[in-house]
C-alpha cells in the first residue's frame, strides 16, 4: 500500500466515523462499529506509516495485541 492509499483509507475510514457519530445512534452496536473503525485506522497507521509492513511477525503481533482489546472493549460495552 503506498502512503497515498493508506491516506485515502484513513480519510474514508474517518469519514464514516463521522458519519457513524453523526447518526445518532447508540448502544452495544454502535461502539462496536466504532471499535472496529479504530482497529482499521490503527492497522493502517500501524503497517504504513510506522513501516511494520516490512516486519510481518511484529506488525501479527501487534494487530493481535490491538484486536484483543478492541475484542475486550467491545464485550465490556456489550455487558454494559
Amino acid at each position: 500500500m503506498t502512503v497515498t492509499r493508506a491516506w485515502l483509507a484513513l480519510l474514508l475510514l474517518s469519514a464514516a466515523s463521522t458519519g457513524l457519530a453523526a447518526s445518532g445512534a447508540h448502544g452495544a452496536v454502535f461502539v462496536v462499529l466504532v471499535l472496529s473503525l479504530a482497529g482499521a485506522k490503527a492497522h493502517v497507521i500501524l503497517s504504513r506509516y510506522l513501516g511494520l509492513s516490512a516486519a510481518p511477525p511484529i506488525r501479527a503481533g501487534f494487530d493481535l495485541a490491538l484486536g484483543v482489546v478492541l475484542v475486550l472493549f467491545a464485550v465490556l460495552a456489550i455487558a454494559a
